[in-house]
């Protein structure tokens, strides 16, 4: 298991391979964001993207799959109190692989239940070329190790 106490601030990850489909880029935008530059390839080509690029809350969506898989995988989390930022730096394009790079920002006991804490992350994704696409700053509420706790 993975506890609050094992994220300390400046600690870095890096994780995750999430290859970006055509396929998948117009299927989640019909569903979630049907702009034509998300889902139709020929009229996206006279955008000034030039081309169809994912929907932003899907680079989203395929980051927080990374993150749920790597960071969250065996530790008892608690949910989120929310984003403080979210960036698309540059759009995703078809066949895209990104990863993310996590950077603990804070990590601070709860002041009251001593059973949790907040940690602050910055993350970053980028694609196999190492071109940044998104960032984000997220605040996520794990739980403390029970051997380690007073009483």
């Amino acid at each position: 298991m993975r506890y609050f106490e094992d994220f300390p601030v400046g600690q870095i990850e890096e994780f995750g391979q999430y290859s970006m489909s055509q396929e998948e880029i117009i299927e989640f935008a019909s569903e979630f964001d049907p702009q034509f530059f998300h889902v139709d390839p020929e009229a996206a080509k006279g955008h000034f993207f030039g081309g169809l690029i994912a929907s932003g809350w899907h680079t989203a969506s395929a980051m927080m799959r990374m993150i749920a898989d790597h960071q969250y995988k065996d530790a008892p989390t608690m949910g989120s109190s929310g984003l403080d930022e979210l960036r698309w730096v540059s759009p995703v394009r078809p066949e895209e692989v990104l990863s993310v790079k996590s950077e603990v920002l804070e990590a601070t006991p709860h002041p009251r239940k001593n059973d949790r804490g907040f940690i602050k992350f910055s993350h970053t994704v980028s694609n196999q070329k190492g071109e940044v696409k998104l960032t984000m700053i997220s605040n996520v509420i794990f739980g403390t190790n029970p051997n380690g706790r007073e009483a």
